[in-house]
């Protein structure tokens, strides 16, 4: 489990406070931009995430991928179950799937996440507490 001392230290920093995308979680995350082109048309951050914290679900029409890096969380795709992430865990989003991510209920988790490409996102509706709490 990663505490917040933990994420605090990360090699890829903490973030600020996600305001922005508040709306789109339960909980508190925080961003740290890592690096962005416009030529290649790609995006790489660090996401943070509190405990318990987690995001709506939710699809964009480019492939993202997440990398684990600190803590334990979770990701799941609509209609299949949920999988535990850990350090060096890595998920490739295709396209339109939708999904949503997060932090388990006892443990900080931070994740990078690369957009390749440029694209949208479209936010749908928050998972639900009593699928969430099934988790751990």
């Amino acid at each position: 489990m990663a505490n917040e001392k933990d994420v605090k230290n990360s090699p890829f920093g903490f973030g600020q406070a996600n305001d922005a995308y508040a709306q789109y979680f339960i909980g508190n995350s925080y961003l740290n931009p890592l690096a962005s082109s416009q030529k290649a048309a790609a995006n790489v951050s660090n996401v943070t995430f509190e405990p318990g914290c987690r995001n709506n679900w939710h699809k964009h029409d480019i492939v993202q991928i997440l990398i684990a890096v600190s803590g334990r969380g979770w990701y799941q795709e609509k209609g299949q179950p949920a999988r535990e992430l850990k350090p060096g865990d890595v998920v490739i989003v295709d396209p339109n799937t939708e999904h949503w991510h997060g932090a388990a209920k006892d443990s900080w988790f931070q994740h990078l996440a690369i957009m390749v490409g440029k694209g949208s996102t479209e936010w749908l509706s928050p998972v639900a507490d009593e699928e969430y709490d099934k988790l751990d």
